[in-house]
């Protein structure tokens, strides 16, 4: 039983909920993406995880050891905000050896981790210069190796990437994912970017607005088998489509029989129920040819971004996506009658 356990945490600020319901198991080591829409609780959660809040309700559990009352500073928990929070007046040295001096570390300790450190997060040379003298993607590598200073038990990130540019955030990004498999240590981001988790992370954590966690999966399993609507529609694009439970392996969909690979065992025949399919699934042809699984509708709009097409059709009411690679583009313009076809063991159904 190693690792980090959420056991039932609840977090009201007065009369307003902001974590609620939250059992999670987090194993040693791991990569973990809190990722969720802006208010859903997913700073708050990892706030209570470092300390600096506590819970309304339940308890915080790491390698067994309930730290639910221990203050942030017994924890021994490295953390790394929004803003940094450098110290402008230090140099780059002082900052990251600014826990170790506070633990009173002996002066060639200090500066050993700090050299190490350093090279580790590729900024050898970098110890004397001011904090006003680096860049953006420098200052982030100073918070984190002053975050790392400590050999923390557990490294906690509240969205570090989201000031930078885009390019620059995607180089982090590689960056601190490869850092962390290098140390090992066990990791928790907190992020609104769903690129971000699904690249960095082992684990994703996906919260709502209900301030509750929905799924907990690998980044593939949260893409591909969505617990919900709220996951399949926050995670990626999907293509939500309501209909009724027609059989063991059918659902009808206006009026259109669709064959699926598999029913959830306590969805019944006449349940009302949705499906999910990924728009890179589901090809296109052009005009109404018969077959299992075909949609007919026509071509609303056509989205072409270089590395990938878009297709857009109206179904007989609702709205179908479908996207390619520009190899297979499907021969249909705006206006065209097409065919939508989803494989069977794309369609995701979901009950909530």
């Amino acid at each position: 039983m190693a690792g980090l356990f959420l056991e039932d945490i609840h977090k009201h600020f007065g009369s307003v909920v902001a974590v609620q319901n939250v059992d999670l198991r987090i194993p040693h080591g791991r990569f973990v993406c809190f990722l969720g829409p802006s208010g859903c609780g997913k700073t708050t959660l990892l706030r209570l995880i470092a300390g600096l809040e506590r819970p309304t309700r339940g308890r915080v559990l790491l390698e067994e050891a309930d730290i639910t009352d221990q203050p942030a500073h017994q924890r021994n928990f490295g953390m790394v905000f929004q803003s940094l929070a450098l110290f402008p007046h230090l140099s780059v040295g002082d900052n990251i050896a600014y826990s170790l001096r506070i633990r009173k570390a002996d002066a060639s300790v200090r500066q050993r981790r700090v050299d190490a450190l350093l090279e580790l997060v590729r900024l050898p040379g970098y110890a004397g210069r001011h904090i006003s003298q680096l860049s953006g993607g420098q200052r982030q590598r100073v918070a984190i190796a002053r975050a790392l200073a400590i050999e923390p038990r557990l490294f906690l990130l509240d969205e570090p990437l989201s000031a930078l540019d885009a390019k620059l955030r995607e180089d982090m990004q590689l960056e601190m994912r490869m850092l962390q498999q290098r140390l090992g240590v066990t990791t928790i981001l907190v992020t609104h970017d769903q690129r971000e988790a699904m690249t960095m992370s082992d684990l994703i954590v996906v919260m709502g607005t209900d301030n509750q966690v929905h799924q907990m999966g690998t980044p593939l399993e949260i893409y591909r088998n969505p617990a919900d609507t709220f996951v399949a529609n926050f995670i990626g694009t999907s293509n939500l489509l309501k209909g009724i439970c027609s059989g063991s392996r059918q659902v009808t969909i206006s009026g259109k029989t669709l064959g699926i690979e598999a029913m959830p065992e306590n969805v019944k025949e006449g349940s009302a129920i949705t499906i999910s399919v990924r728009p890179e699934d589901i090809s296109v042809v052009a005009g109404a040819p018969e077959g299992a699984n075909h949609l007919p509708g026509r071509v609303t709009f056509v989205r072409d971004v270089g590395s990938s097409v878009e297709i857009y059709l109206d179904c007989n009411g609702f709205q179908i996506i479908s996207q390619s690679t520009p190899k297979s583009r499907p021969a249909v313009r705006q206006g065209d009658v097409a065919t939508a076809v989803l494989p069977p063991a794309a369609c995701v159904v979901l009950t909530a």
